[in-house]
């Protein structure tokens, strides 16, 4: 072998050494969320963030399901996650019980809200929420209390309608409106928006609330939290590479602010008479 091809392979060899060390010895932070699809569907659409933050940060992130909203808070209250993704009731949950702090929370059209609406089927002859009652309706989480709240905002309660169930994920419901197996449902705008041109129509709004959030242990180093909220707040769709990472994660959103707890008391407001 000649000496610079020794060189070459002891370089490599030490390169990668070193690359090993690095990777074994890095703080590992697991990611949690509420789930917002199929276990294997949440998988394709977290690696890449979780990727992204590892590259970013130098930590070792990693991604952790959750079959539910009860489930992902309760993962972070055990310390199965230093740091997750959750609706606005779930963080509330999740600040109550286990003193979660907000870290960022995502944009759309540089805004950190989202409306929940109420969709149909196109063509179903129903254009207004109030038309919905003695039909049947779907929700996602049972204990998805925004869900409930904004179908009251809007003139409706569960006793008005014939049935209703929960179907756990907004791509759940958005289909099974479209099969015909429920006159309605309540989706996130973003999602109605993707199914809007497969046939789903709004016919019900809320005004617009605090976004998702992703939110921290408490006991999560400062030092953590820092890295970590860099590099959300650099994750814009200006670049070919972060536009990849935010369209796996939700084509609706477009970067992170920062967030305060303060942020969702118009949430705790709405939800108060729906909890036990």
């Amino acid at each position: 072998m000649t000496r610079p091809l020794a060189a070459m392979l002891l370089g490599f060899l030490l390169f990668a050494r070193a690359a090993g060390t690095t990777a074994a010895t890095a703080e590992s932070v697991t990611l949690g969320s509420v789930a917002m699809d199929i276990p294997v569907e949440m998988i394709k659409r977290m690696s890449a963030l979780s990727n992204y933050l590892s590259l970013q940060t130098g930590l070792n992130v990693r991604f952790r399901p959750s079959p539910n909203l009860g489930s992902a808070v309760d993962d972070m209250g055990a310390g199965h996650t230093q740091i997750a993704y959750l609706t606005p009731v779930a963080y509330i949950e999740a600040h109550k019980k286990y003193g979660a702090v907000p870290l960022v929370a995502p944009t759309t059209h540089g805004k950190p809200h989202l409306s929940l609406v109420i969709v149909v089927k196109t063509g179903s002859g129903i254009d207004k929420p109030a038309q919905l009652k003695g039909k049947r309706f779907a929700f996602g989480d049972e204990k998805a209390l925004l869900q409930k709240a904004a179908v009251a905002s809007m003139g409706l309660t569960t006793g008005d309608f014939s049935d209703f169930a929960y179907l756990k994920h907004y791509d759940n419901i958005a289909k099974a409106v479209l099969a015909g197996d429920f006159d309605g449902g309540i989706l996130k705008d973003s999602i109605a928006d993707e199914f809007r041109y497969k046939g789903l129509a709004v016919i019900g709004t809320t005004a617009p609330l605090p976004s998702y959030v992703f939110a921290v242990h408490p006991k999560l180093p400062a030092s953590t939290r820092k890295k970590l909220r860099a590099a959300f707040l650099a994750l814009k769709k200006d670049g070919p590479d972060k536009t990849n990472v935010l369209e796996a994660f939700d084509v609706s959103y477009d970067g992170f602010v920062p967030i305060q707890d303060k942020d969702y008391d118009t949430v705790r407001k709405l939800i108060e008479p729906f909890q036990k």
